[in-house]
C-alpha cells in the first residue's frame, strides 16, 4: 500500500455540517477499500482568488490515507460527479519521515 494526500473543497452551499458527514463519508470508504486514514484535518472556510462553479469561497479538507494504487481510481471516479464538490486532488505523498514544518535555512558565507 502506498500512502496519498488528498485535498477536498467543498461548495458551502451544499454542505449543511461544515464537511463532518463528508469526513465519516471519506473515512468509510477508504476503510471498505481496505486502507487507512492516518489523519483528516478541516482547513476552513477559504475566499477564492476567482470563482469556481460561480462559487466565491469554500471548505477545504486535506486527508493522508494509506491504499492500493488501483483502488485510488475507484475514489476518483466516485467524488467526480459529486455536485458537493468543487474541485479535488489526490497524490502521493512524499514528505520525508524527519521533515520539520521549518523552512530550510541556508547560510552563504
Amino acid at each position: 500500500m502506498k500512502k496519498y494526500e488528498a485535498v477536498f473543497i467543498l461548495d458551502i452551499r451544499k454542505t449543511d455540517d461544515e464537511g463532518a458527514a463528508f469526513t465519516k463519508e471519506f473515512a468509510e470508504l477508504i476503510s471498505s477499500l481496505g486502507g487507512k486514514v492516518e489523519s483528516s484535518t478541516p482547513m476552513g472556510r477559504r475566499q477564492f482568488t476567482y470563482e469556481i462553479k460561480k462559487r466565491k469561497a469554500g471548505i477545504y479538507f486535506d486527508f493522508i490515507f494509506e491504499l492500493d494504487a488501483e483502488k485510488v481510481i475507484d475514489i476518483k471516479e466516485k467524488y467526480k460527479l459529486d455536485d458537493r464538490i468543487l474541485r479535488n486532488m489526490i497524490l502521493l505523498f512524499d514528505r520525508p519521515e524527519t521533515a520539520s514544518g521549518e523552512p530550510l535555512k541556508l547560510d552563504f558565507a
